[in-house]
């Protein structure tokens, strides 16, 4: 009979933080929120103490039409009023380490787990465009066949993240409040930039059913992210919304699968876009499989996870398929905390 901790079956969430990757929706094709960040235990409590996530992130993506469009419209930084080309195609590829170091307070705020994180990251962005590109030399604006292409191995932003859990047996809850500090390497005139520009703030809240008895769970996590003016371009996204979900079924006291998507809605018209554009408001679906496996690493406990989505009916932005790999390590849960009757299930 195998014999599940769910405190250490909780150190998944550790994994859980706000930040936003190279080219997805919103100015350009680039939003602060990166569909799929939460998923399974996105709302279970974790140990108190420090815990740090490793994330390493690779999408691939193609768009055409208007959101191809609009990234041309960026790099060219043409007056709204040009009536820019839309016959163009975009291609991107990103391969990006996420580093969220977490403290975890021991001491109850609001009745619940307060959790504080700050992540970043680092790696390679690259984007390219085909088709009838769209010139200006002053006044007189032109349009050619052509092709550009662009790479950049760099840093990006910072993200911090506050979050507020709570528990009442099978039932978890979680609110958080997420933000933008546009610090990292971001350049208008560029096809691919790690750094969005501008800042954002996100807020949502999240569901977790967790079953020690059967070994189920089920996730879900939505939320809105308001975004400010890029001061290069004076392009003002518009707010998005956004939902995260997870199921996933504990095989032993080690391994979990399951499956996990996301829907991402662009609910406001963006500000300073092309007329051709129209209000430009994005949206995707995405979803796949996930796989997980739970370990101790000395007195610490550790996490590795894989997940992939796949997307699809998009809208104004890039969309292909995207993966990540997980590793986190806490501190384990003190052994005087853990009873049979809890946080321990036979199976």
């Amino acid at each position: 009979m195998a014999r599940i901790n769910w405190r250490v079956a909780l150190l998944a969430t550790a994994a859980t933080l706000a930040f936003s990757p190279e080219s997805r929706a919103d100015e350009s094709g680039i939003s602060f929120w990166l569909p799929g960040l939460y998923g399974s235990l996105a709302a279970t409590p974790a140990t108190p103490g420090w815990s740090i996530a490793a994330i390493y992130y690779h999408t691939s993506v193609n768009a055409s039409g208007a959101a191809a469009a609009s990234r041309e419209f960026q790099v060219g930084r043409f007056s709204p009023t040009v009536n820019i080309n839309l016959n163009v195609a975009l291609g991107g590829q990103a391969d990006l380490m996420f580093i969220a170091p977490t403290y975890t307070f021991a001491t109850p705020v609001l009745g619940g787990q307060l959790s504080a994180t700050l992540a970043s990251v680092y790696g390679r962005n690259s984007a390219s465009l085909a088709g009838t590109l769209t010139a200006a030399a002053g006044p007189i604006v032109t349009t050619r066949n052509g092709f550009l292409e662009d790479a950049l191995v760099s840093y990006g932003d910072l993200y911090p993240t506050l979050k507020l859990k709570w528990n009442n047996g099978v039932h978890n809850y979680m609110v958080y409040g997420a933000g933008d500090i546009p610090v990292g390497d971001y350049n208008p005139s560029r096809l691919a930039n790690i750094g969005i520009g501008h800042g954002a703030i996100d807020l949502g809240g999240g569901y977790t059913y967790l079953n020690p008895t059967t070994g189920t769970e089920v996730s879900g996590v939505g939320g809105f992210t308001y975004n400010f003016k890029n001061p290069d371009t004076q392009y003002q996204s518009g707010i998005d919304f956004h939902f995260d979900w997870g199921v996933s079924q504990f095989l032993s006291k080690q391994v979990f699968v399951g499956f996990v998507g996301y829907a991402y809605q662009q609910i406001t018209d963006d500000f300073g876009q092309p007329a051709a554009l129209g209000g430009f408001r994005s949206r995707v679906l995405g979803i796949g499989p996930q796989v997980g496996y739970i370990f101790p690493i000395g007195s610490n406990q550790a996490f590795l996870g894989l997940k992939g989505y796949g997307e699809f009916d998009a809208a104004n932005r890039a969309s292909g398929w995207n993966t990540w790999l997980t590793f986190s390590i806490s501190e384990a849960a003190p052994a005087s905390t853990i009873t049979p009757t809890r946080h321990l299930v036979r199976k």
